[in-house]
């Protein structure tokens, strides 16, 4: 069996353009006109995810670029520091925030923030007071909701009940934790500092500290793991009380030492018939304990979806903040076809740091609507409930039935890999190993 890219790992972070978004594979490959299995009975309609934003609305995203270590298959900006000067970073993240705040807001009335995500690196490391600090500044600028997501990624290594509870205590209410892998020799070849008891003492502290929700990530797909083993890993990881699991697929990215590795041809990979059966084995496990597989690399019990990451699959607008962050704003205006600005800032932290109160973007990107329209394809497809293109057009006032791209959703729909009720479309779950080449076909 050969699928493509879809089971990787789409990055908490912001998303950067299309071409290098985090669906890397370690597989690759595309799929015969009939591998979705043109005969199989439609799934039924899923459920809507709750409506956490409304139109227009709009998330923030904090990096913060230092990690104890690198791991070997990470391509995120992330640093391996001696020491990290606190205070000082989060004053450059509060001096950026007085910089974007006004374009940000510009043509729009009373906007609050839906979520705020604290991403890296590894922001456990932040002091919690100075994170804090940078929440608060967030909340006095945007009036965020006090109902807002505001989620903070941890690593094992740096979090325990006290941690928790600091971070609690700052304003955060929602733990990613970078699990990875509950055995010990599948975290020694991930290159992780923590070991299998690690992990689940760091998830056990976060449940214990009274953060309202915990989610917790896992790898997939690692040589010499079986579906069962995969299936097994996230069962536990429910049992110790988690209501989100991200699984994915282990990705290999060029630039990383994993991707040197395996361009020598030195690194052991599972093969992709073993990817897709601990795929469709994590999927069978954990719909049977009650959660959702509402996106493709992501399951949640009901009401537990991760609110930050539907705003960048539905397209909304997100403010980027801190050394290597992407952000992304739309035009004011109401009558033309919808325009925005990406822009990604510098990935130096002592340059960022040392930018003083001059907005630190390193490059601009101009966006059309054509553009913005792919892209709430491409990501809006990986999520179960698919997309509205009539919304989508209207929001975005564009036409989005060209004849090419009814021809092509034609030929997707009757080989299995696509269907279409009006103007929605989404993805069988038969076929959500091949969703970014079906995406592909709709550009």
């Amino acid at each position: 069996m050969t699928f493509d890219s879809s089971l990787g790992a789409t990055s908490t972070a912001p998303p950067s353009p299309p071409s290098s978004t985090r669906t890397g594979s370690t597989g690759g490959g595309t799929v015969g006109a009939s591998a979705a299995g043109a005969g199989a009975a439609a799934d039924p309609p899923p459920a809507p995810l709750p409506n956490v934003t409304a139109r227009r609305a709009a998330s923030a995203y904090v990096h913060f670029p230092w990690c104890l270590a690198k791991c070997p298959y990470c391509d995120f900006v992330s640093y391996v520091a001696p020491a990290i000067d606190h205070a000082g970073y989060a004053d450059a993240v509060l001096r950026e925030l007085d910089a974007r705040a006004p374009a940000f807001m510009e043509g729009h009335v009373e906007r609050r923030l839906e979520s705020v995500f604290f991403g890296g690196g590894t922001p456990s490391l932040w002091e919690p007071a100075e994170l804090g600090r940078v929440l608060d500044g967030l909340r006095a600028r945007f009036g965020a909701r006090s109902t807002a997501e505001v989620t903070v990624e941890c690593n094992p290594t740096s979090l325990d009940v006290e941690r928790a509870r600091r971070l609690r205590d700052a304003g955060v209410n929602r733990l990613s934790i970078g699990v990875q892998s509950l055995r010990d020799d599948r975290l020694r070849y991930l290159g992780r500092l923590h070991d299998a008891a690690g992990a689940r003492s760091a998830v056990e502290g976060a449940i214990a500290s009274g953060i309202p929700r915990v989610s917790a990530d896992l790898i997939f797909g690692l040589p010499g793991q079986s579906a069962s083993d995969a299936r097994d890993e996230a069962i536990e990881l429910v049992n110790l009380g988690v209501a989100h699991l991200s699984c994915y697929q282990l990705t290999i990215e060029p630039g990383t030492r994993f991707g040197e590795l395996a361009r020598r041809g030195r690194l052991p990979l599972a093969e992709d018939g073993e990817v897709a059966d601990a795929f469709l084995a994590i999927d069978e496990a954990l719909g049977g304990l009650g959660f959702r597989h509402y996106e493709i690399s992501n399951y949640a019990r009901p009401g537990e979806e991760a609110r930050h990451n539907l705003g960048y699959w539905r397209g909304d607008e997100y403010l980027g903040l801190g050394c290597g962050a992407y952000g992304f704003v739309r035009s004011a205006s109401a009558t033309a076809p919808a325009a925005g600005l990406r822009w990604r800032n510098e990935v130096q932290p002592d340059r960022y740091v040392a930018s003083g109160a001059q907005s630190p973007g390193a490059t601009v990107e101009s966006l059309d609507a054509e553009t913005l329209l792919r892209e709430r394809i491409m990501l809006g497809l990986r999520v179960e409930e698919g997309i509205d293109l009539d919304a989508i057009a209207r929001d975005l006032r564009v036409d989005p039935w060209s004849t090419d791209r009814q021809r092509a959703v034609a030929w997707l729909e009757q080989r299995g890999r696509l269907e279409r009720s009006g103007p929605r479309l989404r993805v069988p779950r038969a076929a959500w190993l091949w969703t970014d080449d079906t995406a592909a076909r709709l550009f």
